[in-house]
């Protein structure tokens, strides 16, 4: 009755646990550097003479005035320059309202992991408030923090540091 008990117990455990698994997304965005091409099917021409389908990621990068915004050391507040990129892909997505994105928050390698994968949450959270503010529904908008996992810029100095510190917009396709 005991071994019968003892495997009843960790059944149970094993099934409670189960059941709080964190679910990864069915579509992870772009690791740093990679791209993915267009169908062809329509839109504006690149200069490299691809076809940019509207909607696209592609025709996200060549509308809005970036898909990056910097923060200061150890801050996540928006600054009128994030502003002003924020606004322009608010403007964007609300022309395309079947577009999802995902914002990606970014600290630079000072710091704990989990310090920075804090603050990078709390930059991605930033900038999905702005752009729900700006009339953007919460549902198209979801956020991941890399911490420091990420650089875009492997130096050790202060301007390696500074393009480090930043959220950036992703639309997912």
């Amino acid at each position: 009755m005991t071994k019968f008990s003892t495997t009843l117990i960790v059944a149970t455990a094993l099934l409670a646990t189960a059941g709080c698994a964190k679910r990864r997304p069915e579509v992870l965005p772009p690791g740093p550097g990679q791209t993915t091409g267009t169908d062809g099917s329509g839109g504006t021409t690149t200069p490299g003479g691809s076809a940019v389908v509207p909607g696209s990621r592609a025709d996200f990068q060549q509308s809005v005035a970036s898909d990056t915004i910097n923060f200061g050391l150890d801050q996540f507040d928006i600054d009128s320059s994030a502003r002003a990129v924020l606004d322009s892909q608010a403007q964007w997505l609300a022309r395309y309202p079947n577009v999802r994105v995902t914002i990606e928050g970014h600290c630079d390698e000072r710091g704990t992991r989990e310090y920075n994968l804090a603050l990078g949450d709390r930059r991605a959270n930033a900038a999905a408030s702005y752009l729900a503010a700006r009339g953007i529904s919460s549902s198209r908008i979801t956020t991941i923090s890399y911490g420091k996992e990420r650089p875009l810029s492997l130096g050790s100095d202060e301007g390696a540091w500074a393009q480090n510190r930043r959220a950036v917009t992703v639309v997912l396709q």
